[in-house]
């Protein structure tokens, strides 16, 4: 049996592919391009160029493949850019997972791992977040993730069907065998862009927002390494194919990191000071967001190794630095 990951040729879903391999599965990614990369996907999986709301396509890989599970991770995932152009995020995101869903309900693949978002619960009233929180988004990407969730629920509860919803927290850094790492030229993630910043690719590095009502008026968040999520997602894989319940989980440490902290890891694991421009906020970003992630570790028995800011600067400074000598 086949694993189709649609995204593979992203930053988190390049990962998946390479830890299926590891263990001895065939994936198979399906990605458009648009913002992945062909040259991040292992040369042992089958690459497939295409549209994962392409019902027509994914039924015919599902056929052809003998795929009994899918990973969901295509989708847009700039928070601003949400909140600037709603459409094109309920588009990628909700109506693609909504036909990928029904493809997979009419060919029978009854394991759907999905990959979610923090952003579901908008600014929570409590810390760190459990997933019993109210979910209530503030930005169109939020909404656009957890309409999703909805509609597996509720495929769920129609058909022989069961998925994992993983809430992502920050994720951040590379494999540790510099196989694949975030190479999206446009990424907005915090510790990319402090990484080209000290590589000199990036003139400066802007902070948006110093007067959240934080320690240090930064915005905080819970970063977790690219690598202990991507063990999340294959304990939720196989929790699925062992025929369980479908589940929600948070994937994250259980506490969070200011912009300046992550600024100072990074200067201390870089030994470069950072140029620093303070800028307004940004639409749609909430203060702070950390984690309660026991239910990742009591129900799929998740033991995170790299729960460490510094370990994620390093293993992020060294893919930015193989991108730089490119």
């Amino acid at each position: 049996m086949s694993v189709l990951v649609t995204g593979g040729a992203g930053y988190i879903g390049s990962h998946m592919v390479y830890a299926l391999l590891d263990r001895g599965e065939h994936p198979v990614v399906l990605d458009n391009l648009s913002t992945g990369i062909r040259g991040l996907v292992a040369e042992d999986a089958t690459f497939v160029e295409g549209n994962a709301g392409d019902q027509s396509k994914v039924r015919d890989l599902i056929q052809d493949m003998a795929i009994d599970a899918v990973v969901h991770f295509a989708g847009s995932i700039v928070v601003p850019e949400s909140v600037e152009n709603p459409l094109s995020y309920y588009a990628n995101n909700t109506v693609t997972s909504r036909n990928l869903i029904e493809a997979c309900v009419a060919e029978g693949v009854r394991n759907f791992v999905f990959s979610s978002t923090a952003a579901v619960y908008g600014t929570p009233e409590r810390m760190p977040v459990t997933e019993d929180e109210d979910t209530n988004p503030i930005n169109p990407y939020g909404r656009s993730k957890l309409m999703t969730e909805w509609m597996l629920r509720d495929t769920a509860a129609a058909h022989d069907f069961s998925y994992a919803a993983l809430r992502y927290f920050n994720v951040a850094g590379a494999d540790a065998g510099g196989r694949t790492g975030q190479s999206t030229p446009r990424a907005t993630h915090l510790i990319k862009r402090a990484c080209q910043v000290a590589l000199g690719r990036v003139p400066a590095l802007s902070v948006f927002g110093t007067d959240y009502a934080t320690p240090d008026g930064t915005g905080v968040r819970d970063y977790i390494h690219v690598m202990d999520l991507i063990a999340a997602h294959l304990l939720a894989l196989d929790r699925l194919r062992a025929g369980k319940d479908s589940i929600i989980c948070n994937c994250g440490y259980g506490h969070g990191f200011s912009v300046r902290e992550v600024i100072r890891a990074v200067e201390h694991v870089t030994g470069r000071p950072l140029p620093v421009e303070e800028a307004p906020r940004r639409a749609g970003d909430p203060p702070a967001i950390i984690a309660n992630s026991e239910r990742l570790k009591t129900q799929l028995q998740w033991q995170p190794e790299f729960d460490d800011l510094n370990k994620i600067v390093m293993s992020a400074f060294a893919w930015e630095s193989r991108l730089n000598s490119a």
